[in-house]
C-alpha cells in the first residue's frame, strides 16, 4: 500500500456535520486552560468547529499540543 500523505487524516471543522453545535465539555475545558495560558479571554459560546480552530490557534501560540 502506498502512503499518499493522508496518514494524518483529519476533517476540516467546516466540513463537520455537527460543527455548528455547542462545543463539547472537553473542548471547553481545554480551551479555557489554553486561553488562560495565552492571556486571552475564553468565549463559552463557540461552536464545535469554532472551538477546534481556536484550540489550534492557541496551541500554536502557547506551544502546547504539537
Amino acid at each position: 500500500m502506498t502512503d499518499t500523505g493522508g496518514s494524518n487524516v483529519q476533517k476540516d471543522p467546516d466540513d463537520w456535520v455537527t460543527g455548528d453545535e455547542a462545543m463539547t465539555g472537553a473542548q471547553a475545558s481545554y480551551l479555557e486552560t489554553l486561553s488562560q495560558e495565552a492571556g486571552e479571554e475564553f468565549d463559552p459560546s463557540l461552536t464545535k468547529a469554532e472551538a477546534s480552530r481556536r484550540i489550534d490557534e492557541l496551541q500554536e501560540r502557547t506551544g502546547r499540543g504539537k
